[in-house]
């Protein structure tokens, strides 16, 4: 067994949390810059190039490339061999996430009650997510989801009978139905199966991988490609003023589920497809 002290959680997400928020990876700027050499509109191209001056100037004078930091979306994959000490593994998390938005100077934008809706002042608390996974390190990721994205996301329970043709459907309309308002060019994230609480966390999890990065189930990579291509004849274009790039990518993850049932969440990411990754 590996002890680890919760503490060592702290200083890591805190710099995560500045680093997503401030940097776009050489990734997502390369598919930007792709997304402008493809674009048929002259206004969508001028604003996929204000998007990359954006990212530049946040990122070399360490400010955050959107006002929205977004409510922070903390992964803990653990080694099934790690050992915790000290305090309470969450409240470490969201002492780093605490410290990471306090000085990152970064938007505080969570409130402690749905309704009653007080700011909590920190943005705190994180939504944590937690696997267990072979082995004895722990790779934390983090992922600021901003409301004008997370706002658009869907669920849909549909039924065996719906199949490939009802997932295409339902994926577009929900697309179609943001129109401009997820900031695009976005990236689609799509969860496939488990119940309905799997299939909308898988959907953020699709969030997680690289741009041009495929499913490695066959079936699955080309749904995401065909799924693609026909979010891009939509016409909305960037930031919604009708061009031909909508979205950079489309990722599915998919899990086993019931014979009766076929969950399947939409998470849409805006233009500023941020997060951050570090193993302990």
């Amino acid at each position: 067994m590996r002890r680890i002290d919760t503490s060592a959680v702290i200083p890591v997400i805190r710099q995560l949390c500045i680093e997503a928020c401030q940097q776009l990876s050489s990734n997502v700027t390369d598919a930007l810059r792709d997304a402008r050499a493809r674009e048929e509109s002259p206004l969508c191209q001028e604003i996929l190039a204000m998007l990359l001056e954006n990212a530049a100037f946040a990122s070399e004078n360490h400010l955050a490339c959107c006002q929205d930091t977004g409510m922070t979306v903390v992964l803990l994959e653990i080694g099934q061999e790690v050992c915790w000490e000290g305090m309470p593994l969450y409240d470490a998390v969201n002492e780093g996430v605490r410290q990471g938005y306090r000085d990152g100077y970064l938007r505080k934008s969570v409130v402690d009650d749905p309704l009653l809706r007080k700011n909590t002042g920190d943005n705190t608390p994180a939504m944590i997510h937690v696997d267990i996974v072979p082995g004895d390190k722990v790779t934390i990721t983090i992922l600021p989801k901003g409301a004008g994205s997370e706002n658009m996301s869907a669920l849909y329970m549909l039924t065996p009978a719906d199949g490939v043709q009802g997932v295409k459907k339902a994926v577009l309309e929900a697309v179609e139905r943001a129109g401009g308002k997820p900031c695009p060019p976005i990236v689609v994230g799509i969860g496939l199966g488990g119940t309905m609480d799997k299939a909308a966390f898988l959907s953020k999890k699709a969030l997680l991988r690289e741009i041009g990065a495929r499913n490695p189930k066959p079936h699955l990579a080309a749904l995401e490609q065909e799924l693609l291509e026909e979010i891009n004849k939509t016409g909305i274009g960037a930031l919604g003023m009708g061009g031909t790039v909508t979205a950079l990518d489309v990722h599915i993850e998919a899990f086993s589920t019931h014979i009766a049932c076929l969950p399947l969440a939409i998470n849409l990411q805006c233009h500023a497809y941020r997060h951050a990754c570090a193993t302990i």
